[in-house]
């Protein structure tokens, strides 16, 4: 016997837009839109399907119009991060130039453990000609097109090539997408003939369907062997990483140190996992964190990973766990991660986790000793002061430092504002100065480091939270990266703030390549000199003449005290507002204190410039304190 369902016909693309408004997450009790709008640019590869679809179903589907197909995966992931991976955005491209342009997002995504749902048009799955307009052709495999680039990036890739493909291919995106070991870039490839074409769909495709968020708890044994490695420590150190933020396991962390008086370091991922006036927040960790916690790190007996990856920032290339002793254990929701450094394993969620370490040690009344206590606040002390005097301008009427300008932020903002930023010199000036004074104030995209994220992302989290100040922190080379979504930004009345830095170059790199015998080669935006270097005058560039012509409002800000006044103007305007500032010197990254730990970059092994003969004796210094933990 056949059993009768109720259809409705629709296109591929029309019954995939009413899939994703039907789809949510649930943790602890809220649910919330799992893909909650799409951004798109439109082309033949999906103008006619999806382009058709949004319209169709525009009272289900909010619709974002993009100026570029990799900052539209930025501003989804923007989103996906404020909203704390339970709801996200979808991306959708034409096939060609477009769909490629996804690939540099789709890996910040991945790398990062974001979600975000990539839905660019693919080649014709009939093949009505062969080629068609932007088709790859790959003599030893037909099926083969532009998106297949997009496979190593992506957690999950399909592309469907017939309409009642849609369906298995959909329920594992959106699986993987909810899933928080398993999240990332996913990508379904859409042939535009297949987009178009009409279906009679199962009516429960299109019922509302609710993916359960998981929060695994530890394994008692694993749970045993944590808290016997935890008691018999008289040196531990926390380490906070992005999953922190991920589970909302801020506060029961917050719970733990103030119970066990464990001083916690966070990477950049992690960074306002505490408080900063929290008694156990000893700031950043690794080359770009503060003296105190790499201090803490060097004469550990105990690392405990809470959620982290363990980046090659974050060990300093595996130099910073220096005392023969160490041990690691590792809190993590993802046994890849957690089984790194050959550490003691809690396979569990952040948050479920940490209440059961806190319950377990709560009944051995378990507590560092006092003098270890004494000793990482009084360092803390110290480096709080370190921060005052890089922040501080004592003459107001000067142009300010890259840590003046950092400080004059600091002095307006409050818990409510979000900071953004990916690349350049503010990230490590960021992890070493910032004062965290909320759990989500901290926006560093540091997994992927792209330049160009900062001002997608800040309009994809201020789509996200529209009550906060959302700030973009950007350099003159980020900027000129990526600034075409300020165009969205006025358009859809976003109001962003926008802090442009002009350093004249890569500050960052300049300085590194300078460190490791390049002599800041190709990292100056100058003239070129008689000897074709870039070693001229600063290039005549305008870049807040720039901002203005795109429709953002400018503040220029020539002084310390005309920075303090641009920051409040624009903290308080409703409308998107750029504050632009010249720092002090184009040939300096700034002035805060310099790295505390090392960070692996290979020097020429041979060489007959002095700067990097020189460089090379250090380097071989460095590296010889690198090992593996077995």
């Amino acid at each position: 016997m056949t059993v009768q369902t109720s259809t409705t016909r629709l296109t591929v693309a029309q019954a995939l837009v009413r899939f994703l408004a039907a789809q949510y997450t649930e943790r602890d009790g809220v649910r919330r839109r799992l893909i909650e709008s799409t951004w798109g640019i439109f082309g033949h590869g999906n103008v006619a399907g999806l382009g058709q679809a949004l319209i169709e179903y525009g009272a289900e589907m909010p619709f974002h119009q993009g100026r570029n197909e990799q900052s539209m995966v930025h501003a989804a992931v923007g989103y996906a991060r404020q909203s704390n991976r339970l709801s996200t955005q979808a991306v959708t491209t034409s096939i060609g130039p477009g769909a490629t342009n996804l690939v540099t997002g789709a890996a910040l995504a991945t790398i990062n453990h974001l979600p975000v749902l990539l839905l660019p048009g693919d080649a014709f799955a009939t093949r009505p000609a062969d080629p068609v307009l932007q088709q790859l052709e790959v003599p030893y495999a037909g099926d083969v097109s532009v998106n297949d680039c997009l496979r190593p990036v992506s957690r999950y890739f399909d592309r469907v090539t017939r309409p009642e493909a849609l369906i298995p291919a959909a329920l594992q995106a959106m699986r993987v997408l909810s899933d928080p070991v398993e999240t990332g870039a996913v990508t379904l490839a859409l042939p535009q003939d297949v987009q178009a074409e009409a279906y009679d769909w199962p009516d429960e495709f299109f019922a509302d369907r609710v993916w359960h968020v998981r929060r695994p708890a530890a394994d008692p044994d694993e749970l045993t062997e944590a808290v016997r490695a935890i008691r018999a420590a008289r040196r531990p150190l926390i380490v906070a990483g992005g999953g922190v933020h991920h589970s909302r396991a801020e506060d029961v962390l917050a719970e733990f140190a103030a119970a066990t008086r464990i001083p916690v370091a966070s990477t950049q991922a992690g960074k306002g996992s505490l408080h900063y006036l929290h008694p156990q927040d000893v700031g950043g960790i690794g080359h770009t964190g503060t003296a105190t916690a790499d201090e803490l790190a060097r004469l550990a007996d105990l690392v405990i990973g809470v959620g982290t990856r363990y980046t090659d920032f974050t060990t300093a290339s595996n130099t910073l766990f220096a005392s023969p002793d160490v041990r690691f254990l590792n809190l993590n929701i993802a046994p890849y991660d957690g089984h790194k450094l050959s550490a003691t394993t809690l396979i569990a969620d952040a948050r479920s986790g940490l209440q059961q370490l806190t319950e377990a040690l709560a009944l051995h009344e378990h507590r560092v000793a006092d003098g270890y206590v004494s000793e990482y606040t009084e360092d803390k002390d110290r480096w709080e002061q370190r921060v005052d005097a890089a922040y501080e301008a004592d003459e107001p009427d000067v142009r300010p430092t890259q840590s003046q300008v950092l400080g004059a932020l600091d002095e307006i903002a409050d818990e409510s504002d979000v900071i953004i930023n990916a690349a350049g010199s503010l990230p490590g000036d960021l992890h070493k100065l910032w004062r965290a004074r909320s759990r989500d104030q901290y926006h560093l995209e540091y997994g992927y480091s792209c330049m160009g994220y900062e001002i997608p992302a800040a309009i994809g989290v201020k789509l996200a939270a529209p009550e906060r100040p959302v700030w973009a922190l950007v350099g003159d080379g980020t900027y000129l990266m990526m600034p075409t979504e300020i165009v969205t930004a006025v358009q859809e009345g976003i109001a962003i703030k926008l802090l442009l830095v002009q350093n004249h170059g890569y500050a960052s790199i300049g300085g590194l390549s300078e460190s490791v015998g390049g002599e800041r080669f190709g990292t100056a935006y100058r003239y070129q000199s008689d000897d074709g270097t870039y070693t001229g005058a600063p290039l005549p560039v305008d870049l807040a003449a720039n901002v203005a012509s795109l429709g953002m409002r400018v503040l220029r800000a020539k002084t310390v005290r005309g920075l303090r006044a641009a920051l409040a103007e624009a903290r308080a305007a409703d409308t998107p507002t750029c504050v632009y500032v010249e720092t002090e010197t184009a040939d300096t990254v700034s002035g805060p204190p310099p790295a505390q730990a090392w960070w692996d970059v290979p020097v020429a092994e041979t060489a007959t410039r002095p700067s990097a003969v020189k460089a090379r004796e250090l380097y071989e210094r460095h590296v010889s304190n690198r090992r593996r933990h077995l």
